[in-house]
This record gives structure tokens, C-alpha cells and sequence, in this order.
């Protein structure tokens, strides 16, 4: 027979399973409200397909190392309780680790690490590993509370079912990895920056692929209690939820530090310490710049990072020579971090951005560089008649706006964007 989703079926008596579960073991419990469709129907098409009385969806958690309950029938706590099972231990890691169907006709504590699954009363197993492009997110598995010899027809039964499943629950948690990072996008990259004595500041973010998924870019502008300014435009490499959160704790790290350190170096060294500490394998690059408390002396260090643009008054801008030094997360025996120290007079104004902003598949990132130092004389003159505005100088947004639309305009854009303007008031 085959099912109306197209699953051939077979028709076999179904043991005797004792009393239907009840209560709280008989509920379906969900950890992830946003995949509670697909994970509960996947649990009620394997209850009925296998004839089974409990089954349970253990997904992958971001390290790749565990197993984590996140949907079950039949097992009374399994996801309230923050089941964790280390991939290649107990029932559902070797199931994970082997990446097969397997079989347990006799649970007990030999062979199953999971206290629960013996509390439930469950005696025999039927676990099948969920894979999408050869990586194993998760596990589904079935159990009976009768002893039970799950017949080959079932393995496949089984596996058809979590190849199927496997696909959907992929996209689902996508979907939400997608709407986690742009809700920690927008708290973390106000739509203003912070306000600041003296300054006139203006920013943009824009992610990189088509879909709005954001990365691990941002930008920071804050005043520190002595007074000076903290200006910082860094760049996680990667995409996605894991790259956002990555670069929200390295932003909390400078600015942590940023409260007793004024050396732009010693900031990034901070950063470094704390990435290759507790990030292992990341690699970000990172401008960071502080402004004097008298708003007098712009210091900058850059982590790998591209090349600030500076407009002093009256004159075009052009590149810093900011030395790159290490990426944050490279070690490199003897290394050391440098600082570039600049005049910032009233009226001088400083341009730092991301690289998605001046490199493009087929764009060299000389003339993209170049093509930015263009867009930023055109939007603010220093002949005092910018082309945009009526007269005086154009606000920072203003300058913004037209750097984005010169230089991006409608073409899709491959990386995420940064861009940060600061202007000392005249």
C-alpha cells in the first residue's frame, strides 16, 4: 500500500502495547515553537507507520558534538527537561555517530543512556538518522513498551520516513536561523548611532544575501567615560545566526574594555585574546579607532581590516595609511599590533566601512576604493557646494546616502555592508 503522502505502508498486526499513554507522557512536547509543525507531524506519521508507542526528534545542536531532545510522545519530560545526548553515546548518539538504523529489542542501561526511556517503560527501540547533504542533524526514534523485533521492513519503513522528514525540518531551521539573526540585527545595529558630543555621525547596515540573512559585520560608536570616542567597523567572517552572535560578544568585549583602555591596539589585543580563547577558529578583522577626549587626535589600528578614508577641511578625501595587522583570531609568533595617529581638526571628517562595500566579484579592490573616495568628494565637496544639497555642507546622512547610492545603487550585493561616517562639528 502507499500512504496519500506517497510512503509505501505495510499492513502487520500490532502487538499488544498494554494501555495507551496518558497525561503528560502522552502529550507531544515541542523546544522549538517555530518547528512544532514539521517535528509533530513527523512523531504522529512514525507512531502510526511503525505502530509504535512513544517516538521522540533529537536535533544537533550548534556545536555538532550533542544530540538535543526537541520533540517527544510518549517519553514524560524528555524536552522539558533539556535532554542531551553526546553524539556516539547511548542509543541516539550511536545512531548519529554510525549514521544507520538501528535496532534495540532490549532497553536497559547497557544500552540505552537516556534514564527516561527506561521510565517510560519503553522495551524496545527503533532509531534512523536524519541527513541533508551528508550531515546528520538529528535522530528520530520509536519505541515499543512491549518486547518487540522490529523487522526489516521497519528499518526501511523507518529511514524513508527521516530521509523525507530531513529536508523539511533543514529548511524550517533555516527559517528560523534566518528570523533569530535579524531580530538580533536589529537590536544590535540601532538605526541611529548613539549620539555624541561634537560629532555628527551617520551609518549604514545592509546584509549581503538576497534572503536578508544577516552576517557578521557592524559598526559601533560610543563615548567613553573619560570622554573620548570609540568608533569601530569589524567584519566576522561567515553568515548567518552563528557569525551575528560571534560579533555581538566581540562588540561587548571593546566596549567592556573600551571603559579603561584608550590605546586602539590594546583594544584589539582584548578582543584577540578573548576570540582565540572561547572562539577557537574564528577570524574577524576589525577597524578601531579612538578620539581624543578634546576631539584634537584620531588614533586607529586595524585588525586586517580595509583602509579608513579621511576629508580633512578643504581637502579631497584620501586613504590612511593604517598598517594591517593580524586579523583578531590569527596568531602569529612575535606580532604585534600598531597605532596610526591623525590631526582631526573642526570640519575633518572620517569614512570607515566593511569590505563588502568596495569589493565585488569581477571589481578590483583598488577601484572600488577608488570608486568610494569618488562618491564621498561628490557628496561633500570641499568647495562648499556639494551636489546633493542647497548650500553649506550636507549632513552625514546626506553623505551617507549618497556613498550607497553611488556606489552600491541597485546592484545585489554578495557581502554584507558597513559604513560609518563621523564629521567633527565646524
Amino acid at each position: 500500500m502507499v500512504d496519500d503522502a506517497g510512503v509505501p505502508t505495510v499492513e502487520h498486526p500490532r502487538p499488544h502495547m498494554g494501555p495507551p499513554p496518558h497525561g503528560p507522557a502522552g502529550a507531544t512536547e515541542i523546544a522549538h515553537p517555530e518547528l512544532g509543525d514539521a517535528l509533530t507531524a513527523l512523531i504522529e506519521r512514525a507512531l502510526d507507520l511503525l505502530h509504535a508507542d512513544t517516538a521522540a526528534v533529537l536535533l544537533t545542536d550548534p556545536s555538532g558534538r550533542s544530540l538535543v531532545a526537541s520533540a517527544a510522545r510518549g517519553i514524560a519530560g524528555e524536552v522539558r527537561q533539556g535532554v542531551r545526548v553526546p553524539i556516539g553515546q547511548g542509543f541516539a548518539g550511536t545512531v548519529a555517530a554510525q549514521r544507520r538504523v538501528i535496532a534495540v529489542e532490549h532497553v536497559g542501561a547497557d544500552t540505552v543512556l537516556n534514564p527516561l526511556l527506561r521510565d517510560a517503560g519503553i522495551r524496545s527501540l527503533l532509531g534512523a538518522p536524519l541527513v541533508v547533504d551528508g550531515a546528520v542533524i538529528g535522530v528520530l526514534h520509536v519505541g515499543s513498551l512491549t518486547a518487540r523485533r522490529f523487522r526489516d521492513v521497519d528499518h526501511e519503513m523507518l529511514q524513508l520516513l527521516a530521509d523525507r522528514a530531513a529536508l523539511a525540518i533543514q529548511a524550517e531551521l533555516a527559517r528560523s536561523q534566518r528570523n533569530a539573526a535579524t531580530v538580533l540585527q536589529n537590536w544590535m545595529l540601532p538605526e541611529q548611532p548613539t549620539p555624541v558630543a561634537d560629532l555628527d555621525i551617520g551609518a549604514r547596515y545592509v546584509a549581503g544575501d538576497q534572503l536578508g540573512i544577516v552576517g557578521g559585520d557592524w559598526y559601533d560608536v560610543l563615548e567613553t567615560p573619560s570622554g573620548a570616542v570609540l568608533m569601530v567597523v569589524g567584519d566576522v567572517l561567515g553568515h548567518g545566526l552563528r557569525a551575528a552572535q560571534t560579533m555581538t560578544q566581540l562588540r561587548t568585549v571593546l566596549r567592556t574594555h573600551a571603559l579603561t583602555l584608550a590605546d586602539p591596539a590594546l583594544l584589539l589585543d582584548q578582543v584577540d585574546r578573548y576570540a582565540r580563547a572561547y572562539h577557537p577558529g574564528v577570524m574577524a578583522t576589525v577597524w578601531c579607532a579612538v578620539l581624543a577626549p578634546d576631539r584634537s587626535r584620531l588614533d586607529m589600528s586595524s585588525a586586517g581590516h580595509p583602509v579608513p578614508l579621511l576629508a580633512l577641511p578643504g581637502q579631497a578625501p584620501e586613504p590612511v595609511a593604517v598598517p594591517p595587522d593580524l586579523p583578531v583570531g590569527v596568531t602569529l609568533a612575535g606580532a604585534t599590533r600598531r597605532v596610526t595617529s591623525v590631526g582631526f581638526p573642526a570640519g575633518a571628517m572620517v569614512c570607515a566601512y566593511s569590505d563588502g562595500l568596495v569589493e565585488r566579484r569581477g571589481l578590483d579592490p583598488d577601484v572600488g576604493l577608488g570608486n568610494l573616495a569618488v562618491a564621498l568628494r561628490d557628496a561633500a565637496r570641499p568647495d562648499g557646494s556639494p551636489r546633493l544639497c542647497g548650500g553649506g555642507d550636507p549632513s552625514v546622512e546626506t553623505i551617507c546616502a549618497a556613498v550607497m547610492a553611488t556606489v552600491v545603487g541597485d546592484t545585489p550585493v554578495g557581502d554584507d555592508i558597513a559604513l560609518l561616517v563621523a564629521r567633527r562639528r565646524p
